[in-house]
C-alpha cells in the first residue's frame, strides 16, 4: 500500500512508520518544512496549504498529529493548543481527501477513548454516547473535523485510543522511572479504570484498519480495561518491585500531567 502519515515522529507514528516500510508498503510523511526527500510532503496546517495532488494514487491517509494532552499545565491558552492542533489539520487532510473524489484513500483519524469522558466501571462501545468535560469536547471535536470526507463518501475510521503502553514515551514511559524506583502503586484512589493497549498493537491495529472494511469509530484497547492499581501492580511485579506505596501526587502529576487531577479527585 502507498501510505501517508501525519504525526509520523510521535510515538505512535514512529513505530508505525518502521512497521509499515519493514512490511514492504510505501510510506510518505507529511512534515511542516521544506520537503527533504521524495519520501516527503510539505504542508501548513495553520496556513492551510496542502497539495491535494501529494495524494493522488495513495491508498490511505493516517493522521495522528496533536499537541501532547500531558506535555504542559492545561492553561486557557495550552487549551487551545490542543484543540487548535487536532481539528485544523484534520480539517485541511478531510478537505483535502475529500477532494480526491472517486480516488479518495481511507483516512485513518486518531481519536481518543477520552471522548467517553469518565464513566467509572460503566461498559462503554463505540456507540455508547459522549461525554463530558475537556477531554471530551476535545475528541467529538476532532471526530467532526473530519466531516468533509465522510460527507463525500470517503471511509474514515477513528481511532479511539486508550493510554498506549510503551517503554519509550507517552504516559506509560514516564510511569516506568517511578515503578523502577519502588515508587510503584496505587494511581491516587487506584481504582479508576485504565484503557489500555501495546504499542505493538496499535500499529498493527492500525495497518489492519486501513484495508479492513470498517469505517467509523474503533476502540483501540485491550478487550478487558483493568484499574489503575491493577496495571500499576502487575508492571511492578513483572519488573520485580515493590507496589505497596500509593503514588504521591507530585509523582503522578510528573507521570501523567493534568490527568493527575483527574485522578485524584474521584
Amino acid at each position: 500500500m502507498h501510505v501517508v502519515i501525519a504525526g509520523s515522529h510521535g510515538l505512535i507514528g514512529t513505530a508505525l512508520v518502521e512497521h509499515l516500510a519493514a512490511n514492504g508498503h510505501q510510506v510518505r510523511r507529511l512534515v511542516r518544512r521544506e520537503a527533504r526527500c521524495s519520501r516527503e510532503i510539505r504542508w501548513d496546517p495553520s496556513r492551510a496549504e496542502l497539495d491535494t495532488d501529494a495524494l493522488g494514487g495513495v491508498d490511505a491517509v493516517v493522521n495522528l498529529g496533536g499537541a501532547g494532552v500531558g506535555d504542559k499545565r492545561w492553561t486557557p491558552a495550552y487549551r487551545r493548543t490542543v484543540l487548535r492542533s487536532r481539528t485544523a489539520p484534520t480539517a485541511l487532510l478531510s478537505r483535502a481527501v475529500a477532494d480526491l473524489g472517486d480516488d479518495a484513500p481511507v483516512l485513518v483519524q486518531a481519536s481518543a477513548v477520552g471522548y467517553y469522558g469518565d464513566r467509572g466501571a460503566e461498559l462503554l462501545t463505540e456507540d455508547s454516547a459522549p461525554g463530558h468535560g475537556f477531554l471530551a469536547d476535545v475528541a467529538q471535536a476532532w471526530e467532526r473535523a473530519t466531516a468533509p470526507a465522510q460527507d463525500a463518501g470517503t471511509r474514515v475510521v477513528h481511532l479511539r485510543t486508550g493510554i498506549v503502553m510503551s517503554r519509550t514515551g507517552g504516559s506509560f514511559g514516564k510511569l516506568l522511572p517511578l515503578v523502577r524506583l519502588g515508587l510503584g502503586g496505587p494511581l491516587g484512589p487506584g481504582d479508576n479504570y485504565w484503557p489500555w493497549i501495546t504499542l505493538v498493537d496499535q500499529v498493527r491495529a492500525i495497518t489492519h484498519l486501513m484495508s479492513a472494511d470498517v469505517a467509523g469509530p474503533v476502540n483501540l484497547t485491550a478487550p478487558e480495561p483493568a484499574p489503575h492499581a491493577d496495571v500499576v501492580r502487575t508492571v511492578a511485579r513483572a519488573l520485580g518491585r515493590p507496589a505497596a506505596l500509593r503514588v504521591p501526587p507530585f509523582a503522578l502529576r510528573l507521570a501523567v500531567g493534568e490527568f493527575a487531577d483527574d485522578i485524584l479527585s474521584s
